[in-house]
Order: C-alpha cells, then structure tokens, then sequence
C-alpha cells in the first residue's frame, strides 16, 4: 500500500490510541518508584537496573519486532503486545520483592516493544503530505500517556495503595475491545525474504549516513529524558515534596513534552526538521540546568520548560528518518523510537549507581550537558523542508 495524499484522521486516531493506551500503563512504573522504595526497601542501584531493563525490553527489541512484523502480516504484534502492557503492569502493584517486580515490569515492556514498530510504520501511509504534524500528532498519544498515567496513578496508589492497582487494567481492556475492531492490519515493506541484516542494508540504502547521525542525535536525548524521568520523581521526593507532588511535575515535565512536539511537528513541515533540531538543542542544555536549581513553586515551571525542550524532537528524529528511508517504516522507526531510546534507558543503571555514591543532583546536572554534543552532529544533518 504506498502512501495516501489524503489524511486518514480515522485511523490516525486509532493508531494514537494503541500508543496511549500501551503508554499509559507502561508509565505507571517509575512515578511509583518511591512507594517501591519504601515497601520493598529497593536501592537506587536496584531502581536503576528496573529501569534499565525496563527500556531495555521495550525498546531496544524493537528492530527485531519490527523486521517480524514486515515478515508477517498480523494485527497480533500490536493487540498482543498491548494486552501484556495493559495487564502485565498493573500487577506490579502486588510485587512481594525486587524479583517479582522486575518480572512483572519485563513482561509488560516486552508487550510495548511488540507493539510499537508496527503502528508507527502504519502512520506514514495515512498522514497524507503531512507527515511532521501526523507523527506528531502519533507521538502526542505516547507523551500525554506519560504526563497523564504518572498523575493518575500516584493518586490511585495514595488513595488505595498498590495492592489496589489490578483494578486499573479494566480501562485498558475496554479500550483494546474497540481497538479490535478499529485498528487496521501492517502493510508489508516488501522486504520480509531479505532476513534481518538485509532488511536494515535495504530500509536504509544510500541515507545510512544521515540516519546514523539522526540516530546518534536520538540517543543521547533519550540519555538525558530518561535519565531525568526516571530520578526525578525520587529527587523531589527527597528533597520534601509529596509523592502526589512528584507525580505533578512529572506529568508538566511529559505534557509539555507533547505541546512541543505538536509544535515542532508543524513547523517542521513548514521550514524543515534541521532547524527545529538546531534551536531547541541548543537550548535544552540550559532548561535542564534551569530546572535543577529552581524551588519553591517555580519547580513547576522549570518542568514545563525541560520537558518542551527534551520532549520536542521525539517524533521528528522518526519522521525525518521515515522521509529519508521509505522502504523500511516499520524498522527504521523502531531504530529512532525504539532502539535509540532504549540505548538511552540502560544507561540509568549506571545514573542510579552514581547517584547512590555522588547524590542524585549533581549526577543529573553533569547528564543535562549532554545535549551540547548533539549540536555538531546536528549540523551535519542534510538539508530539508
């Protein structure tokens, strides 16, 4: 099925809904970490390797799942995969120690890497010419999850405790009974007798450059917002604030995230994605600073503004990827989305030990540099509109 001139908002809807639906209940875990803290007495080692892994499972497998979604054409990578995120983690709540957590968390994980290639590869070929804003929009689906899933289930767990947190798959199984009938199947790339390597030599073609800075770029924003996603519930917890307060400004830190990358999607589409890039990587760096050092109310603020600078070139790095290397959707967004941001997670094993010697600040404030090495290899990006 080659790319449509007109947008589908029909299925576009859908396929938005399978990434927040999955997103939703895949954001329960680290908001949640405090409580895990106190009930189980984990460590923050121990936070980082649940973490780690977490990302690990759900995104870095991604290529593989998306290689097996080209090869068959099924719905089941997509309504499988969400219903193991939809009731895999909600049992967490009922985890007796480090193990069972870790087990539950994995197996939900696994369930939002099964899902996400093949979405995200169906959303070129209804978006019409509008394939900034129409990933956008996507993307906008996974980031509102993760600002309203942390809010939500910081008070439902404060409210009823973790042992009540089974209940909450029953949204996510209503909302998989409409995506059944709605959600349309993957359409084949045509390369699923090429094997794995052959698949990922053809996806990219003469544009492996260009992708491979794009996905440098990915991966060490994904370092810095997974890194700060996952200690900053913890910091402020630490520094006096609620656990019901954490989850707040984790939600403004993801929300913002997705008026940004509204935002960054539109403009994208009007003067090209290299701009976009430039500007609010250059100015990510000093945001996360920024944020760090403000108290009082003006945490608040400071989360808005790190979140719409970290969060907004989450979906152009896919789009500008797809643009670049058409033939293979379903794969080279799994390496932007998928691979790149779980690259990012499994660094935060090592940002937990850290913080377990050094404090959690200091470690946060060396991570928010990082975004000053994207800028050359932004610049080397090709030209676009």
């Amino acid at each position: 099925m080659s790319p449509s001139t007109k947008t589908n908002i029909k299925v576009l809807f859908a396929l938005t809904l399978v990434h927040f639906t999955g997103d939703f209940y895949s954001s329960f875990t680290t908001p949640l970490f405090p409580l895990f803290v106190e009930k189980l007495g984990l460590s923050l080692t121990q936070i980082g390797w649940i973490a780690g892994i977490n990302r690990l499972l759900a995104f870095v497998v991604q290529p593989s799942v998306g290689y097996l979604a080209d090869r068959y054409q099924t719905r089941g990578f997509i309504m499988v995969g969400l219903l193991m995120a939809v009731v895999f983690i909600p049992l967490s709540g009922i985890a007796t120690g480090f193990w069972t957590l870790l087990l539950v968390v994995c197996v939900g994980s696994i369930g939002s890497a099964m899902f996400h290639p093949s979405v995200t590869g169906l959303v070129p070929l209804y978006s019409g010419d509008k394939a900034g804003f129409a990933m956008s929009v996507f993307n906008t689906g996974g980031t509102l999850a993760f600002g309203l899933g942390p809010l939500f289930i910081t008070w439902y767990a404060s409210r009823f405790g973790l042992e009540a947190m089974p209940l909450t798959m029953i949204l996510g199984l209503m909302a998989i009974g409409y995506l059944f009938v709605v959600v349309p199947a993957p359409q084949s790339e045509g390369m699923g007798t090429l094997g794995f390597l052959g698949s990922i030599k053809e996806s990219l073609g003469p544009a492996w450059k260009s992708v491979a800075l794009i996905w440098m770029v990915m991966v060490l924003r994904a370092i810095v917002g997974q890194s700060f996603l996952t200690f900053m519930p913890v910091l402020y917890v630490q520094r006096g604030n609620s656990v019901v307060e954490a989850g707040v400004i984790f939600t403004l830190f993801t929300m913002s995230g997705t008026v940004s990358g509204l935002m960054a999607g539109h403009l994208s589409d009007r003067i090209g994605f290299k701009k976009i890039f430039l500007v609010t990587h250059t100015l990510m760096a000093p945001m996360m600073l920024l944020f760090l050092h403000l108290t009082g109310r003006w945490i608040y603020l400071g989360a808005v503004l790190a979140g719409m600078s970290v969060l907004a070139t989450m979906p152009l790095g896919v789009a500008l990827a797809q643009r670049l290397a058409p033939k293979g959707r379903s794969i080279v967004s799994s390496l932007m989305m998928g691979f790149a941001f779980g690259l990012g997670g499994i660094v935060t094993p090592l940002v937990g030990k850290l913080a377990d010697m050094f404090t959690i600040e200091p470690v946060l404030m060396a991570i928010g540099l990082l975004p000053l090495l994207t800028l050359p290899l932004i610049w080397a990006f090709p030209k676009d509109r």
